[in-house]
């Protein structure tokens, strides 16, 4: 496939996408010589990063997607800001007790915590992309770690590497047990009022809260957990 051919392509598979909106566009795309899509620029949200990666996977005779596109943080840190922040949450995280925790800058490793008992954790941080790294015993701690790492307000990505040991076989009921641990750790989202239902690995919020902003909260929230495809965002706001 063409480079020319590919972004018509990519450009009319975005477009079909509604919920990206007609201005939607990236900085970048290019066939890579080994039949990849690159795909890179700056969104919005992880909704618009997940939805775009998605549309444009979809194209026939693509041999993979190389994922540069990051999401504007929701406020400006330095990368030593976004590591600081991700060893005070690793440390004090009680699902999270008993692991070691390791800090990369660069070359150079320094340890949060030296336990060894239950896994590692293993962050680093460059250019506002946190990338993790490590071995726990199963996906719900993977999945929270990555939630975790969402939540830094300067977080532009998160690449979470984390191995599952023994491999855990995923479940739709695996992703609604990691999407109602985001949401009930939330203190922006009331989770007692928001129903989760997942099939493969769409996850479909319903119940109500008290303000949009705690709607789109509950929907980021969906989003943030590592494997999920899509979101369908069905919660009523009312007082």
């Amino acid at each position: 496939m063409e480079n020319s051919e590919l972004v018509r392509r990519a450009l009319a598979a975005l477009r079909s996408e509604p919920r990206l909106g007609p201005t939607f566009k990236l900085d970048l795309i290019r066939m890579e010589p080994d039949g990849a899509a690159l795909l890179e620029g700056e969104v919005e949200t992880v909704a618009e990063k997940r939805l775009a990666l998605e549309r444009v996977a979809a194209i026939p005779d693509l041999n993979g997607i190389v994922d540069r596109i990051r999401v504007r943080p929701a406020a400006m840190m330095s990368d030593d800001g976004i590591r600081d922040h991700l060893r005070k949450v690793f440390a004090l995280e009680p699902a999270f007790e008993g692991l070691r925790i390791t800090e990369w800058d660069g070359e150079n490793a320094s340890e949060v915590r030296g336990a060894t008992r239950d896994g590692e954790i293993e962050f680093e941080v460059e250019g506002g992309v946190v990338t993790l790294n490590g071995t726990l015993a199963g996906l719900a701690s993977k999945r929270l770690a990555g939630v975790l790492a969402w939540w830094i307000p300067g977080s532009r990505d998160v690449i979470n590497g984390i191995a599952v040991t023994p491999p855990e076989q995923d479940a739709p009921i695996l992703v609604e047990e990691a999407v109602r641990l985001a949401l009930e750790k939330d203190p922006l989202v009331d989770a007692a009022q928001v129903r989760v239902g997942v099939r493969g690995r769409v996850v479909r919020l319903t119940g109500w809260t008290k303000t949009q902003a705690m709607r789109a909260a509950a929907e980021a929230d969906a989003w943030f957990v590592f494997g999920v495809d899509d979101v369908i965002n069905d919660i009523e706001v009312g007082s």
